[in-house]
């Protein structure tokens, strides 16, 4: 639900006290992705709005150019991505831990342990 599309620009503007050039500014820049309608209407989302928030207040409150939010934003990002990973990676040990462990009582056939591979994919 935080992703549904609510409000069109003007409303975002008047919520959040910005120019509708700003926003299309920051669309421009990528920092945020407000959904379209079939007539090219922007539509922000509760998502989008938090994202805006965000946005203000390394800009107004912390004096951050738009490059450095931007740079913090992708950060942001990556972070996320790799606590994603850390939690995939965590429960895949945790399954492969049960199953050698079931392996030890007999549980499981001898034939069916062995090596467990990890395959990590880099990127440039």
């Amino acid at each position: 639900m935080k992703n549904t599309p609510l409000y069109i620009i003007s409303i975002v503007s008047e919520m959040l006290d910005l120019h509708p050039q700003t926003l299309r500014q920051y669309e421009r820049l990528g920092l945020v992705h407000p959904q379209r309608t079939q007539g090219n209407t922007r539509l922000y989302s509760e998502d989008d709005l938090q994202t805006l928030k965000f946005i203000l207040t390394l800009t107004k409150d912390m004096g951050v150019n738009l490059a450095g939010v931007e740079v913090i934003m992708n950060m942001r990002e990556q972070m996320a991505e790799l606590q994603e990973q850390n939690n995939q990676l965590k429960e895949f040990i945790k399954q492969n831990a049960q199953h050698l462990q079931k392996a030890k009582e007999g549980l499981v056939p001898s034939s069916h342990t062995g090596i467990i591979k990890v395959k990590i994919n880099e990127e440039d």
